[in-house]
């Protein structure tokens, strides 16, 4: 192929482009002042064409975050057209309904000039610990009460920083250092995207990207509408069940495989909550289209081109499309669920391929003190995770968040940063749903107030009643748990107050188990015991395994008690 987008030349500027977003990415969490951004990774980063489609992804960062943000720089080319940008604009919004879902996620874009021309847009993403209103809380009956919304607008005018826009930011936030520090990180980290890119169109003798950006997209469309032909055409149809917060929830998909490509109709999904659990369709679309990118083509890159073969519809005003100014604070409660309710229709059609269900949604620990003496207040965000779902051929991973991809968040830097202490955090025996392979263990965590102060507890936690289910004759994940050490219970969801001088325990889920617990060799099972994932008493009761009290599988009364089954 002639040109600038010759057969040699496509993949390596193809494979910078993809470098360029991912050191883009790295520079945000090292620049950015939050333990979200930083430790967790709570981030995303790419580049667009001056169109609005996103040409390349980096890895670092979640589903969430990158697939909503995906679509978010065409309403940012909405309020600012391409050609009244200049040299040294940035611009910025939480905007749940044209960016990532909540008020919490801060995006900024960047347009990047070469010879003078537009050539590209830089976009980032990033969840800050506070954005004022009632923080965290899902109890607001509305988006205005979820904190400080930053509409479409300048972050910067050609270089200079609009100082009004980050003196309401200061003003209106319990974390002004940590929130403004993050957007300083966001603009820079475009800034060092920019710098790559421009050394790449150097480098290549390249004028812009339009050639390249166009053969990128078509390239990765084809190769999608590939991998969805080699698929079973059809409908498949899917539900899950979830605590919810005034009421259950029940999300319901339609998947149709066919030759324009992957269609999911949520038709039947539950209406709107009055509380903020709502999700707004850009963050439905995000994580569907992710669940889908997994079992489909999990290797090609995320971009325009692949994201274009899937298309998701849902009721106006129902939980996972809410209408503008529903309360969205805690939209992943409805998001993160979404790729195993995709994983539901597609295990219809490619039997011994699906994972069993997860966890879903983090189980971050969202804490904090407000008090008068500045060296006792604090607000925080501690991301965790309980189990993922087993696999058909592995057992689901412990401790770690799926779909999210977030990092769990260390307890020292937690520590050093407020006035926590974590006493426990261990892996919880007997969660992981038992199977021929045994589902993703959850964790428990016990935490106090090194200060003889109420700590504000925000939770907003799903699995407490309706535990991950598990595949082909595997068994449901643990559900989870959350009280005082004085044993007293709480709530999975709302603001609560942790009195001083108790202790908050928290019990992570666990993932389902995938096929039968008796289908699992012994010797697991004995080994599972060796490490404490199972106790004695499930191996003898989900397994039919009898280890003895010394450790060792005892072969004849486990052979009978299999035979009996």
């Amino acid at each position: 192929m002639a040109g600038t987008a010759s057969t040699i030349r496509l993949p390596i500027v193809w494979s910078r482009m993809i470098a360029a977003v991912e050191e883009q990415a790295r520079s945000l969490i090292r620049a950015g002042f939050s333990t979200s951004t930083r430790e967790a990774g709570d981030v995303s980063a790419g580049v667009f064409n001056v169109r609005g489609e996103m040409l390349a992804q980096a890895i670092t960062g979640t589903p969430g975050h990158v697939n909503s943000m995906a679509n978010s720089v065409r309403h940012f080319l909405k309020v600012f057209p391409v050609e009244t940008m200049k040299p040294g604009d940035a611009y910025i919004t939480n905007d749940p309904w044209k960016a990532t879902g909540h008020l919490l996620d801060i995006s900024v874009v960047t347009p990047v000039f070469h010879k003078g021309k537009l050539v590209a847009l830089f976009a980032c993403t990033t969840h800050v610990v506070d954005i004022g209103g009632n923080g965290p809380s899902p109890e607001s009956r509305e988006v205005y009460g979820e904190g400080l919304f930053i509409p479409i607008m300048k972050l910067a005018d050609q270089g200079v920083l609009n100082e009004s826009l980050l003196q309401i930011l200061r003003a209106n936030v319990r974390e002004p250092t940590q929130v403004e520090g993050d957007v300083f990180a966001l603009a820079a980290c475009n800034d060092v995207g920019a710098r790559r890119l421009l050394r790449i169109l150097d480098e290549y003798d390249l004028d812009d990207l339009e050639e390249i950006g166009a053969e990128i997209l078509a390239r990765s469309r084809k190769a999608m509408m590939e991998a969805i032909g080699n698929l079973p055409h059809g409908t498949w149809s899917n539900s899950i069940q979830l605590d919810g917060f005034e009421a259950p929830i029940t999300l319901c998909a339609r998947l149709r495989v066919d030759q324009s490509g992957i269609h999911i109709d949520m038709e039947g999904t539950s209406e709107a909550s009055r509380f903020g659990i709502n999700c707004p369709l850009s963050y439905t679309e995000a994580y569907a289209s992710f669940g889908v990118k997994c079992i489909v083509a999990p290797n090609l890159p995320n971009n325009a081109g692949t994201l274009s073969c899937v298309t998701i519809t849902a009721p106006d005003d129902c939980i996972a499309n809410a209408s503008w100014p529903r309360p969205v604070v805690a939209r992943s409660t409805i998001g993160m669920f979404l790729p195993d309710l995709v994983f539901g229709c597609f295990e219809q059609a490619l039997k011994e391929r699906i994972p069993a269900e997860s966890t879903g949604t983090l189980w971050n620990v969202r804490l904090a003190a407000a008090q008068h003496d500045a060296a006792q207040r604090f607000m925080v965000t501690m991301f965790h995770s309980g189990g993922a779902g087993a696999r058909p051929t592995l057992d689901g991973l412990s401790a770690t968040p799926f779909p999210s991809g977030v990092r769990n968040v260390p307890i020292e830097v937690t520590e050093s940063i407020t006035s926590l202490v974590v006493w426990r955090k261990e892996l919880r025996p007997d969660s992981g749903g038992a199977g021929r392979q045994r589902g993703g263990l959850g964790q428990i965590m016990e935490i106090s107030n090194r200060f003889d102060v109420p700590m504000t507890f925000y939770a907003r936690f799903e699995r407490v009643e309706n535990p991950a289910r598990g595949r082909s004759g595997g068994q449901a994940g643990a559900r989870g748990r959350l009280h005082l050490a004085s044993g007293a219970a709480l709530r999975g969801k709302g603001t609560q107050t942790i009195p001083a001088g108790e202790t908050l325990v928290i019990e992570m889920p666990g993932g389902g188990g995938y096929g039968s617990p008796f289908d699992r060799d012994a010797e697991r099972v004995t080994n599972d015991v060796a490490l404490g994932y199972v106790s004695p008493e499930a191996a003898r009761n989900d397994y039919g395994v009898v280890v003895s009290a010394d450790g060792k599988l005892d072969a004849d009364v486990t052979a009978a008690l299999r035979a009996a089954r």
